[in-house]
């Protein structure tokens, strides 16, 4: 985990296949406040051996969180803290944001969220979700765990497929993601995700935390009509559409992130 001192903090949560550096052009607009960019247990660079189900929750990973949060915490600074979050960092930090409230002034998310339901399990989107299905049989470790050529060429297709119109042809991070990633054992350990955290639907706790929903409209994955439910998940709540941004907001449209999270600690 890294970080730059100033008086807010900022939380960025990255996704899967993701890094902390998912990050950094949003985490250098951001200074002077305090950016905290975690790297999540299992996944990538943070791969230290296998992770049990239990600590591959999406409430583990914000206890995690909150824990480190709590070490900055009492170090004096003071401000507005923001958590932000794309793809399953988006499903930490509301998992965070329900279970300690208080130290959120704050939140950026994307999609998904519990308001999805079971409509990403609907048969005629098999050929979208089938990539979280995959991942929950022991095949796919076995196909792509430690082989660095089957592990770019899965996230290359990934980036290919849930990426926008505009994106780079390639992940701007590609080598190191394919170098994290390649270990033995760091991919298998990254998709124990998929067998603790199965599918959107869900009648968790509403969140209160005012919340700026960034949803990218060429994002593959979770169409923008499923925003409908958005309120009965959240309180406080505003929708922003990202134009032309696919998947991977912050890669893609960073300042779409950066100005969300600066309109959040200017409140």
């Amino acid at each position: 985990m890294n970080g730059a001192r100033g008086e807010d903090r900022v939380i960025l949560v990255h996704g899967w296949p993701g890094l902390a550096s998912d990050h950094d052009a949003v985490r250098g607009a951001l200074q002077p406040a305090t950016v905290i960019v975690p790297d999540l247990r299992g996944f990538g660079a943070a791969f230290d051996g296998d992770l049990p189900l239990a600590e591959a929750t999406a409430d583990a990973h914000a206890r995690r969180l909150l824990e480190a949060l709590e070490a900055l915490e009492s170090d004096g600074a003071g401000g507005r803290t923001v958590i932000a979050g794309y793809d399953i960092g988006s499903r930490i930090a509301q998992a965070a944001l329900r279970l300690d409230p208080s130290r959120f002034d704050g939140a950026v998310l994307t999609p998904g969220y519990p308001g999805i339901g079971d409509r990403a399990a609907a048969p005629a989107l098999a050929p979208v979700f089938w990539y979280q299905h995959f991942h929950r049989e022991p095949i796919a470790a076995q196909l792509i765990d430690g082989n660095p050529d089957a592990v770019a060429r899965y996230l290359d297709h990934l980036w290919s497929a849930w990426s926008g119109p505009a994106a780079p042809t390639a992940h701007p991070h590609r080598e190191h993601l394919i170098e994290a990633y390649s270990r033995p054992g760091a991919f298998a350990a990254s998709i124990q995700w998929y067998l603790a955290n199965r599918g959107y639907a869900g009648d968790p706790p509403t969140i209160e935390t005012p919340t700026l929903m960034l949803w990218p409209t060429d994002d593959p994955l979770f169409p923008i009509e499923w925003a409908d439910r958005l309120s009965d998940h959240f309180t406080d709540i505003a929708l922003r559409p990202v134009d032309g941004s696919g998947h991977f907001v912050p890669l893609e449209a960073p300042s779409a992130f950066v100005d969300a999270i600066r309109s959040l600690l200017a409140r």
